[in-house]
């Protein structure tokens, strides 16, 4: 008998990801802050601490901007008097730069998973940095030739935790129909909403995020699929009192981000209780897919379950690689992972996958990976879970 919480009906077939091509090195960017703010010693010295404690090495971004030096980089100006951009110059940059990354993503996805675009009925598009009409949706059905009939279902504006929002939809979805074939893309530019460094809030935006895109595919489990993600037991939870730990409002000078150092500390305090409520008493997983939203969220997580340092592996790896990308992030965490089961030939495994957003809200889904569909035959039985 298959385990309900973690094998459901719906399952992750398919992956694809995409980074834009400028490489951020952080050493340079703080190099560009340092040159920037020379004459303010206290947010040097925040700079400095965020900058070193981060857990990211290098990024990525569509802007090519910021790999001019400081005096030239618009987001970072000097004396001069020159202007930062304007909210509606850098929605321009978004709506350039934001479809190529999606499409690049979720044709990965599609060719992963062996599927003709013109077999997906649902697409869903995941982005909170940015907007335009018609939008993402509309120019991915004429970019991949799905069929203009497809249901589409933007979720706007909702932080990093929508990724796995949007995989939850997406297995409900499939699982009230057996013939739904869900696309899910999204895609964050994070950087055009650079801010001048001078405060701490600027400079954690500064310090961790990153640009890029992912998708994948989710339809019923079916005979002949390969190194899937089985989607099990999800939910979703409103912190109560935490609205102000995690904002994104929109400015005239891009979006401003304030990110509570408060917020690793919060996840202490509930986040125990709600993942035995997701398990319904049963051990915890071994495999850990955990949004990377700062080095500290990692560190909470990792302490509080006493995981060892493999199974948040992959977490800190996307982080130290590519940055905070938001709602992209989780499916990075995911792809890795699974090319590292594929790796070393691991037949089946049950995990749990974390991601928390503005709200505060916490999203959690239970899942299980197959090699193949002969091992859900013996999931519940005589398997041995790694």
């Amino acid at each position: 008998m298959k385990d309900p919480i973690f094998e459901g009906e719906a399952a992750i077939t398919g992956i694809g990801t995409s980074i834009p091509p400028n490489r951020l090195e952080q050493h340079e960017v703080f190099q560009r802050i340092e040159e920037s703010c020379q004459t303010d010693e206290h947010v040097m010295r925040w700079a400095r601490r965020i900058f070193r404690q981060c857990g990211v090495d290098t990024r990525y971004t569509c802007e090519p901007d910021f790999l001019a030096e400081a005096g030239t980089c618009r987001y970072m100006p000097g004396e001069d008097g020159r202007l930062v951009p304007t909210t509606s110059e850098r929605m321009e940059l978004y709506r350039k730069e934001s479809v190529p990354l999606a499409l690049k993503a979720a044709e990965e996805a599609l060719a992963d998973a062996r599927l003709d675009p013109a077999a997906v009925t649902h697409l869903i598009t995941v982005s909170c940095t940015g907007q335009f009409l018609p939008g993402l949706d509309a120019r991915l059905v004429h970019e991949l030739g799905l069929s203009l009939r497809v249901n589409r279902i933007p979720l706007i504006f909702q932080g990093c935790s929508a990724g796995l929002k949007a995989i939850q939809l997406a297995k409900s979805i499939v699982e009230s129909d057996a013939t739904h074939v869900v696309l899910v893309v999204c895609v964050e530019l994070c950087t055009i909403h650079f801010q001048p460094p001078s405060s701490r809030e600027a400079l954690f935006g500064a310090s961790f995020f990153g640009d890029g895109a992912s998708a994948c595919i989710v339809r019923s489990v079916s005979n002949g699929e390969e190194h899937m993600f089985r989607l099990g037991k999800g939910q979703s939870v409103l912190i109560p009192g935490s609205e102000a730990e995690m904002t994104w409002k929109v400015g005239d000078q891009g979006f401003d981000l304030f990110l509570s150092p408060a917020i690793p500390k919060l996840l202490r305090t509930f986040l125990r209780e709600e993942v035995q409520h997701l398990l319904d008493g049963r051990t915890l997983p071994h495999l850990w897919a955990i949004h990377p939203g700062g080095r500290g969220i990692v560190d909470a997580v990792q302490d509080m379950f006493a995981l060892d340092d493999s199974q948040v592996f992959f977490s800190r790896e996307v982080l130290r690689r590519y940055g905070n990308l938001s709602s992209a992030t989780i499916l990075f965490v995911l792809k890795q992972m699974r090319e590292n089961l594929i790796l070393h030939g691991e037949n089946q495994a049950h995990g749990i996958s974390l991601a928390f957003g503005p709200g505060l809200t916490a999203e959690l889904l239970a899942f299980s990976y197959a090699a193949n569909t002969e091992m859900l035959e013996v999931s519940g039985k005589d398997a041995a879970y790694v």
